[in-house]
Formats: structure tokens, sequence, C-alpha cells
């Protein structure tokens, strides 16, 4: 892979207001410049989660640096080339997907939709909180791979993999 310009990262989930929007500020945070992400819905709420800011803001953004957009978006000529596009909720990973132009390399990255915890204030924190450290693992663990050294069927499985064992403790080593 071409590792000189910045990989163009697309989250996607259903209503595009919580998960893939944590998921587009992480990526944005730890990717240091390398990564641009961006976030969209299969079926937009049209507004962003307002439990969503205290995560934003750890990473350095303000809440109304983000809007809940369709993936239609990033299916449009002009729109961003996309090098990775991540589902972040299983309902959108198995919905239609719109035809991407330039192919680019995806994955399921499922977790628990912390916009459906009901409860007190700190229980629906607590659940946001536990949404960003899970792709928060993810994203780490997607950074720390060799890029430039991985051919695409072997790098196509790790993305894979880490989808679906992020989440497992790691054996003693």
């Amino acid at each position: 892979m071409d590792t000189s310009k910045p990989f163009n990262v697309l989250f996607l989930c259903t209503g595009n207001s919580a998960r893939s929007v944590i998921a587009e500020a992480l990526m944005n945070k730890e990717g240091a410049g390398r990564f641009k992400a961006y976030s969209a819905g299969s079926m937009p709420t049209g507004r962003v989660n307002p439990h969503v800011r205290p995560v934003v803001e750890s990473c350095g953004f303000h809440l109304n640096d983000f809007r809940s957009k369709s993936w239609e978006e990033f299916a449009t000529p002009g729109a961003p080339p996309l090098d990775f596009i991540f589902t972040v909720c299983d309902n959108a990973a198995g919905e239609v997907c719109p035809i991407w132009p330039g192919q680019p390399m995806t994955a399921h990255w499922g977790v628990p939709d912390p916009a459906a915890v009901e409860g007190s204030e700190a229980q629906i924190g607590a659940a946001f909180s536990e949404t960003a450290r899970l792709l928060g693992n993810r994203i780490r663990l997607f950074l720390s791979l060799p890029l430039a050294s991985l051919d695409k069927m072997s790098l196509q499985t790790k993305l894979r993999e880490i989808g679906e064992r992020a989440d497992q403790a790691s054996p003693a080593q």
C-alpha cells in the first residue's frame, strides 16, 4: 500500500449519531495525520448524540465538528477516495452498501450501541466510555499494522481479526 499520503477511513453505522462518530474522532486523533477519518450512516438520525461530547472533547474536538450524514455522500463523484471502511454496528454490516469507488478494504468492527442504554446519566456515560474503549482498542491495533509490508489478502485478514478478537484477552506471553 502507498503510505506516502494519508489513508481515508470511513466508519459506518446505521444512525451515525454515536459509535461511528466516536470512531471518527478517535481515528483522527490517534492516526496523527497518517489517517483522515469520516463517519456516516445508512439511515442517519440527523443529529449527533450529546453523550458523545466527552469523548470527542477528550480527542481535542468540539461536538459541532461532527454531523450525522448519509453514507451516500461518500459514494458520489468528488467524495474523498476511501482506503478503508469499517462497520461499527451489526445492522449496517448486514445492509446493502453503496458501490464504493476505488474498492476500499472493509471489515466489521461491531460494538454495542451506547445510545440504546437506558438508566442514569452515570450509566449512560459509562456505556459511551466503554464504546470509546472498545473502538480505541481496535483503532490502536489497526494503527500498529505494518501497512507498507502487508499484501492485500494478509491485510484483509488482519482487519477482520481485529473486529473478531480485539476484545478477547490476549494470552500471557
